[in-house]
């Protein structure tokens, strides 16, 4: 680990590659796990103010289960997250026809309906950010179902860091960003 501004960074992210596979997993990162995606405690009201504006592309499983929760919840242990359709997949994900999930968030976004683009936990997976009251830890999170993200990247040649380099650059700035592609030519 390293650390970079107010933030401890894992090695992970420069030493394990990782490109996502949708062809291969099918986004069921949005469908598999015991939880919704985390939210900031900032992206609660976007989620709220926006909501309308997503509403058209969701399924109607996501609707009801956002209208009968709301847009986000917070579970027992104060954890901030989005709701779930039967306890598995995102109230925000959708489907394609040969079962790919894809956000309906994002969906809003690239279509300009929304200046949200998407959760930050979800843009920047498989990084997690845990915050502490002096710094936040960014750790690379390994997931069985991103073998085959894992796999590519390492066929590409292509770093984690450098994969979610938009995504760090929206969570952290710019400036963090350039800092840690010199720290990646020294490591």
């Amino acid at each position: 680990m390293f650390q970079l501004g107010k933030t401890i960074v894992s090695d992970d992210l420069l030493e394990k590659d990782f490109v996502c596979n949708l062809t291969a997993c099918k986004g069921i990162c949005c469908v598999a796990g015991e939880a919704g995606a985390p939210l900031e405690q900032k992206e609660l009201d976007i989620l709220d103010r926006e909501y309308e504006k997503i509403k058209p592309y969701l399924r109607p499983e996501g609707i009801a289960v956002i209208e009968e929760q709301g847009t986000w919840i917070e579970r027992e242990n104060g954890e901030l997250e989005t709701p779930l359709v039967n306890n598995e997949e995102c109230v925000y994900a959708t489907f394609k026809e040969d079962g790919t999930a894809l956000c309906g968030i994002e969906s809003a976004y690239r279509d300009g309906k929304t200046t949200f683009y998407k959760p930050i936990s979800c843009h920047l997976y498989p990084v997690r950010i845990q915050e502490y009251t002096d710094f936040k830890a960014v750790n690379y999170h390994k997931w069985q179902i991103c073998d085959d993200a894992c796999a590519l990247g390492e066929e590409l040649g292509v770093p984690v860091y450098k994969f979610l380099k938009e995504p760090l650059t929206r969570k952290f700035g710019q400036e963090w960003y350039s800092e840690l592609e010199e720290i990646a030519k020294d490591f």
